[in-house]
């Protein structure tokens, strides 16, 4: 399920030749998430790394490597919010044992983003990656 949202984004971004469109499109997808409540935007949530304020709130259905990851996210800045919701295309719906072997910077490199993400963002990207497997590879034990 989420492997072809995902797919979908790559899709597009193929179609989208110029970064700015590209660009456009991810604060687009960040425009069309609900935001988290404020009773989400807690230090339990935020993720240390990023430049700007990032919260990620995993809800996770069953137990065991099998539960289903999914997860709910936002950021103070459009383009973070974008990326929050291409990382949930990539990883929500997949198990929590999955989430783990996804590799995150090969399928966003399909994107380009790391071509055009300032060191910032990359930065802030890999942090919210590794707080996603992480929040994963804990309710998979």
């Amino acid at each position: 399920m989420a492997r072809d949202a995902f797919e979908d984004i790559v899709e597009t971004f193929e179609f989208l030749d110029d970064w700015e469109d590209r660009y456009r499109h991810v604060i687009d997808m960040g425009k069309a998430m609900d935001p988290l409540e404020d009773s989400f935007r807690v230090p339990a949530t935020k993720v240390e790394g990023c430049a700007s304020q990032v919260w990620l709130v995993p809800e996770i259905e069953g137990e065991g490597p099998g539960a289903v990851f999914r997860f709910r996210g936002d950021s103070d800045a459009m383009i973070v919010r974008g990326l929050i919701a291409i990382l949930v295309s990539l990883y929500s719906g997949l198990s929590v044992a999955e989430v783990t072997k996804v590799d995150a910077p090969a399928e966003l490199k399909r994107l380009g983003l790391d071509e055009h993400l300032s060191s910032q963002r990359s930065n802030g990207l890999r942090a919210m990656i590794e707080r996603i497997r992480l929040l994963a590879e804990k309710a998979a034990a």
